[in-house]
């Protein structure tokens, strides 16, 4: 049912499009007035979103179309002769024609005609796509996401040319109609999980989408008050397709140029392309390697702090492990002051120029290393520890996931501290129930370590070789299981 369908009066079509676009309030939004085949026309459009060579094109094609040449049927003729273009169509409502002309396509509105003809000519300003800071690679692509829906989809399909490979094409926010493409291929996603993906986002209510692909996970996750991400971004194409082939589904969110792969585990997170661009053997030890960091970074400081508070508990031969010289300060306040310094100091350097990127670490160096320990601020073995842990939080690929372990090793150092040997005990037990309690669009966070299947969990442990990978992921459930 039509809200709010075409008038045959060409003033009154004329005047609800001037109303509602702002036409003669908002400097970009044109209007103009035609005329062609001795029949008035308007073009409506939104000036730096349109392909100003393309409409001029048009328009002359328009300038010579002749009176009988349009008759009797005026819309089809002028859409299948006289507008010689790939991206046309018509609309009888018109709202979707003033939200159709904010998102880029123009409107042509003919008089005696009570259908509008919408012209899809848009083009936004973009940056190439370039190698992502976060997902470098030494040997690999080059490309990767940019802020352009469309450039987005382009470099997926052109990694992926399956047949069956869907672009599912949605718009969420009453008044930013964001664009959203929900991406799978069809012969291996599950569609139980593709539907409950779509209903999800269906279902978001909200006027707008500010931080783009941040707030529609917020919608669609839940877990408001659990650090760890359930979905993983990428702005690595290949990265994204290897997940489709694998059976996941992809967000794609105009305006970001992250992508959210979804369904996704824990160890998703801690994936990375590098493993897969060496030797099956390299990978492995990079992978290894990387899984030692990122433990390392979660546990490490805690478990020494706890060396160096209960000191029994330390063997003889390792009588090495704890301060020789305490400090001035409680070791546990040292290690909140430097937890805090350090966020401190990445949140300087996300807004420090680059010129000045090289002060800002000498100035760092100083303050949390030499003078630090010089006045008895922090002792060595603080700096030394928190510098591996800090190592092993850059080593992690995924941003969020970082994060979120840091808030752990701080909650872990808290229990330890009040509860020594049994708070340590007590907070990796309960890290576990959290994780264990988790899933993501119905697959369980730890999985395959909890449930356990050790097929699957040989490959998260260690990267085995592409022959060897022929079956996708179970837990998804895909169509075709064999690869």
């Amino acid at each position: 049912m039509i809200k709010n369908p075409v008038k045959k009066n060409f003033e009154d079509n004329i005047s609800y499009l001037r109303t509602e676009l702002g036409v003669g309030k908002s400097f970009d939004v044109i209007h103009l007035d035609l005329e062609y085949a001795e029949r008035r026309m308007a073009l409506f459009l939104i000036d730096g979103l349109v392909k100003d060579d393309l409409l001029h094109l048009l328009m002359k094609f328009l300038a010579k179309v002749e009176k009988d040449q349009l008759e009797p049927d005026v819309l089809n003729k002028l859409m299948k002769t006289s507008l010689p273009y790939v991206e046309i169509s018509k609309e009888e409502d018109m709202d979707i024609v003033v939200d159709t002309v904010l998102a880029g396509p123009s409107a042509l509105v003919i008089e005696g005609v009570d259908q509008i003809i919408l012209i899809d000519a848009r083009t936004y300003p973009v940056r190439g796509p370039q190698e992502p800071d976060i997902e470098r690679v030494v040997r690999g692509a080059r490309d990767g996401f940019v802020e352009t829906i469309v450039f987005n989809t382009a470099l997926t399909r052109r990694r992926v040319r399956d047949r069956t490979l869907r672009m599912e094409y949605m718009q969420v926010g009453r008044r930013s109609k964001t664009d959203i493409v929900v991406c799978y291929i069809d012969d291996i996603a599950n569609p139980d999980l593709v539907k409950q993906i779509k209903d999800s986002i269906s279902k978001i209510d909200t006027d707008g989408l500010p931080m783009a692909e941040k707030t529609i996970e917020e919608y669609i996750s839940g877990r408001h008050f659990n650090p760890y991400p359930v979905v993983r971004y990428t702005e690595r194409p290949d990265t994204a397709a290897t997940h489709l082939y694998e059976g996941h589904v992809i967000i794609i969110v105009d305006g970001s140029p992250s992508v959210m792969i979804t369904p996704t585990t824990f160890w998703h997170h801690l994936q990375h392309a590098e493993e897969y661009r060496n030797k099956p053997v390299v990978g492995a030890y990079l992978r290894l390697i990387r899984h030692f960091a990122v433990w390392a970074s979660i546990f490490l400081l805690p478990l020494w702090y706890l060396f160096a508070i209960d000191p029994e508990l330390v063997p003889q031969q390792m009588s090495f492990i704890g301060p020789n010289d305490p400090g001035k300060v409680p070791l546990l306040l040292q290690f909140l002051l430097a937890e805090v310094g350090m966020d401190i100091l990445r949140m300087a350097a996300i807004h420090t120029p680059s010129s000045l990127a090289t002060a800002l670490g000498l100035v760092a160096a100083l303050m949390i290393g030499q003078v630090a320990v010089e006045v008895g601020l922090f002792t060595n073995e603080v700096i030394l520890y928190l510098a591996i842990a800090g190592i092993g939080t850059f080593a992690t690929p995924s941003y969020e996931m970082s994060l979120a372990n840091r808030l752990v090793r701080i909650g872990l150092l808290i229990t330890t501290a009040v509860f020594h040997v049994y708070g340590f005990v007590i907070g990796i037990v309960l890290f576990i129930i959290m994780l264990a309690r988790m899933n993501s669009f119905g697959v369980p966070y730890l999985w395959p370590f909890i449930p356990f299947n050790f097929r699957a969990f040989r490959d998260v442990v260690l990267r085995s070789p592409m022959p060897l990978k022929n079956r996708r992921p179970r837990i998804l459930h895909p169509k075709d299981p064999d690869r």
